[in-house]
């Protein structure tokens, strides 16, 4: 009914859908909704590392918007085709994932400095979550009909999700491509980086669950170095079109190699730091080696618990090995044993003394009676 307050509308040519006469496009629903989706995980990740929820609403309300300026002023400067002087106008598209990460880790360590909580503590249960984010979000390129490699001649290879079609129709998008006949197939980029991205989460996200060791920012650092390997060998195989050459430059791609090599150095710069400090490159043989959490209340002096609670909640030191539990009860049954002889002693001594005291009352009783029996 065209006359409803509330108006959708679903079409195969459409990028797409129409609320209230206001068009949302595919890209932005899965831009948003893997944008959810890291922030819920991020959230978990701090629960268990025995760090404020509600941080990460802070972090999602600050870094998300600065994400999205960073993302379109990097496009903006590095694609000819735009300029800074469209900077306004991100209806037309333009949003690079790259600035866009830039711009959220940078805001996210103003925020961590101001609140005084240790940011690559932070970093550890947020960054690597953008992985899953972009996952999502590269389906918005298959919606947006962009995103891909060159064209698959073999008939073989002509299946979906390993190529994509791609009609000339510039009206054309998404599904309805496949049922233009004069769509091209090409390789469907856009997907290989979605997948790559996605066994790259549950790695580092498996990692961040599991191991509880300093030093903090190495998961971090492993983002940088996958997603910036990734873009890195994806990068010359896109259509020219997607690449961000400006001034010759593609830019995505020096960016891409200097997250790699940043990403290494910084892993080794922590380590090393965490050696000196801690006289071990993971953990610590002087301290604890989980990583205390830091701040515990908002006051910039406070002490750390004494309970030594980790920044996994668990207590320090850690749960006794087979080996000290053996130990444990055997040096727990000695001591029953002591006691129980200690017991026995104190007991026939307890003994010989009511022994004792009875003999000298009746020995008492006896003289009485004797003196008795003389006075009669």
């Amino acid at each position: 009914m065209t006359s409803s307050l509330l108006a959708v509308t679903f079409g195969a040519n459409e990028r797409g859908i129409i609320l209230f006469g206001f068009e949302i496009y595919y890209y932005a629903i899965c831009i948003v909704c893997g944008m959810l989706l890291a922030a819920a995980l991020s959230a978990l990740l701090m629960k268990r590392r025995n760090m404020s929820v509600d941080l990460i609403f802070l972090l999602f309300i600050v870094c998300i918007p600065t994400a999205i300026i960073g993302a379109r002023l990097f496009s903006c400067l590095t694609d000819p085709n735009l300029g800074i002087g469209r900077f306004f106008q991100f209806r037309d598209g333009g949003l690079s994932i790259t600035g866009g990460v830039i711009g959220g880790v940078l805001a996210g360590f103003v925020v961590c400095l101001i609140k005084k909580v240790n940011f690559l503590r932070a970093a550890d249960c947020v960054v690597i979550n953008i992985l899953i984010a972009q996952s999502l979000g590269r389906w918005g390129n298959f919606f947006n009909a962009e995103v891909y490699g060159g064209v698959v001649t073999n008939p073989a290879l002509q299946w979906f999700p390993l190529a994509v079609p791609i009609s000339p129709d510039p009206n054309t998008f998404g599904v309805g491509s496949f049922s233009d006949p004069a769509s091209t197939w090409h390789y469907a980029f856009f997907f290989y980086e979605s997948v790559i991205n996605l066994i790259g989460w549950a790695i580092l996200f498996t990692l961040a669950w599991k191991t509880n060791k300093k030093p903090n920012g190495v998961l971090t650092c492993l983002y940088f170095v996958w997603y910036g390997t990734v873009r890195s060998v994806m990068e010359p195989l896109r259509d020219p079109e997607f690449i961000l050459n400006a001034g010759g430059i593609p830019w995505s791609l020096v960016f891409s190699i200097l997250m790699v090599g940043l990403g290494i150095a910084a892993i080794l710069v922590l380590f090393i730091f965490n050696f000196r400090k801690e006289k071990a490159f993971i953990g610590s043989r002087v301290g604890d080696p989980c990583g205390i959490t830091e701040y515990m209340t908002p006051y910039k002096d406070e002490k750390p618990y004494y309970s030594k609670i980790n920044m996994f909640g668990d207590k320090y030191p850690p749960a006794p090995t087979k080996e000290e539990l053996k130990k444990e009860r055997e040096q727990l049954r000695t001591e029953r044993e002591r006691l129980r002889e200690e017991r026995g002693k104190s007991g026939s001594l307890a003994e010989d003394k009511e022994a004792k005291e009875e003999k000298e009352t009746k020995g008492g009783k006896d003289g009485e009676s004797g003196t008795n029996g003389e006075d009669k």
